[in-house]
């Protein structure tokens, strides 16, 4: 930070990256630990919170006082980069440390990580994941005490390479199973890491995932309980939320008649492995997913790994990082995900289709809540397990939320307005617009007249 940029900055006030102190304390360690285990950082000693400067007396040694300090009292030992600016007469302190190589790091005794403008101690669990992230190491590599090859299922293993060397990801050896599991790390020395006793065991962990199908918040219609190795725990996951979702018929006018379910199955399926992949298995709750009629929420035990934070995933806009790499690994090789940290765009992108179908990712609960939501729930199914349901779609009358219907009551009453203006009009934010003018136009219930840049929308004569 230069000096010219200093008064921009303290005006902008404190951030991810900027801590604002009035006198250098235990608290301003604090801070720089936090940055170092986080992305680096600055705290400017000599201004106050609300970021008035104020100043700071240094005597001839001051400066490396606190630089003795800082490395007295972290560990790793912190060694940041210290300079003393004049800012309209008063002195002020910059303290720079970047993120620290080895992670975590503390001091005397307690851990911090920098989220948004605050420092937030690290729980025992954040504290081993900093640990083995430095180390690039992730927790189901680590071998499985108490199990041995013998506990590993020889079917599940030759099912999985057959699958692998299918998909062409990966070549391994089918006639030698053990040496293909040594050779992606699922065995190190003949012994199951915790990954392979995850994905192949005879005795899967317990690690379950419970459904429900819940026509209240306390009214339970069904519910199930999955207890199985990661592969077969998605397609028994999967069956089960089907079976719960109604499905529609569409006529385009070709023979063949279309199938339409309520939610886009393929985001379905890419928020279940998410769940499921990256979930933190040293925590012990279950993975719960409740269908409700007019929404699904997929809840997955630990928060998002590697400093990644919601506001991030809802851009599509990270980098991704792997708590459990071995796991990533075996349904990336059977071509079960694309590429990592993919799954929230994938997701995204099966929902173009479903204007009527809300997404929304936050943490909460110590974990991960998925939400797909219906802006119209489902038409009530018959039976639990099956049925044609939802009747036939199409037409000019096919469904159109309430949301949609009052832009739909705005274009019949004022025809010929632009998307731009629609937006001033409604003062929704211009992808929802974008999203009720194509449920609009794929009804029948309006079209644009004109050329791209002069027309505008119009009610459609039905």
């Amino acid at each position: 930070m230069t000096p010219a940029d200093l008064p921009n900055r303290i005006a902008a006030g404190e951030s991810q990256t900027l801590e604002l102190k009035a006198s250098f304390d235990k608290a301003s360690i604090e801070s720089l630990v936090a940055f170092a285990n986080t992305q680096g950082g600055t705290v400017l000693v000599g201004v106050s919170d609300a970021g008035r400067v104020q100043g700071v007396t240094l005597g001839k040694e001051t400066l490396n006082e606190w630089l003795g300090q800082i490395k007295a009292a972290t560990s790793p030992a912190l060694i940041p980069e210290i300079n003393a600016h004049r800012i309209d007469g008063k002195t002020i302190v910059e303290i720079d440390i970047r993120e620290f190589p080895v992670k975590p790091v503390h001091t005397r005794g307690r851990y911090y990580k920098r989220i948004a403008s605050s420092n937030h101690a690290l729980n025992t669990g954040e504290i081993a994941n900093l640990y083995m992230q430095s180390l690039q190491l992730s927790w189901d590599a680590y071998e499985a005490r108490g199990y041995t090859v013998n506990h590993l299922s020889a079917a599940k293993i030759q099912r999985f390479i057959r699958l692998v060397n299918q998909h062409g990801r990966f070549a391994l050896d089918e006639t030698d199973p053990h040496a293909a599991l040594e050779k992606l790390n699922y065995l190190k020395d003949g012994q199951p890491t915790w990954a392979a006793v995850l994905l192949f065991a005879q005795e899967p962990l317990r690690h379950n995932v419970h459904i429900g199908r819940f026509k209240t918040p306390d009214m339970i219609i069904d519910d199930r309980q999955f207890t199985d190795t990661l592969f077969e725990v998605v397609e028994q996951a999967m069956k089960f939320i089907v079976s719960h979702i109604s499905v529609a018929f569409e006529f385009d006018g070709s023979i063949q008649r279309k199938e339409r379910f309520a939610y886009p199955l393929p985001a379905l399926r890419e928020a279940l492995l998410n769940a499921v992949v990256h979930r933190s298995y040293t925590d012990p709750s279950d993975i719960q997913i409740k269908i409700f009629d007019d929404k699904i929420t997929l809840f997955s035990p630990g928060t998002f790994y590697g400093g990644l934070t919601v506001a991030e995933i809802r851009a599509d806009n990270y980098r991704s990082s792997l708590r459990n790499k071995l796991v990533a690994e075996g349904f990336y090789l059977v071509n079960a995900i694309e590429k990592y940290g993919s799954g929230f765009i994938r997701i995204r992108r099966a929902l173009q289709d479903y204007p009527e179908v809300q997404f929304d990712i936050e943490e909460k609960f110590g974990g991960v809540m998925a939400t797909f939501s219906r802006t119209q729930p489902e038409s009530p199914r018959e039976g639990a397990s099956g049925g044609v349901n939802g009747g036939v779609t199409g037409g000019v009358g096919g469904g159109v939320n309430v949301e949609a219907s009052h832009l739909l009551q705005l274009i019949q009453s004022r025809p010929g307005l632009k998307t731009a203006e629609l937006v001033s009009q409604t003062g929704k934010p211009r992808r929802t617009i974008e999203r009720w003018l194509k449920q609009l136009k794929d009804s029948q219930r309006i079209e644009f007249r004109g050329a791209p840049k002069t027309g505008g929308y119009h009610p459609k004569d039905l």
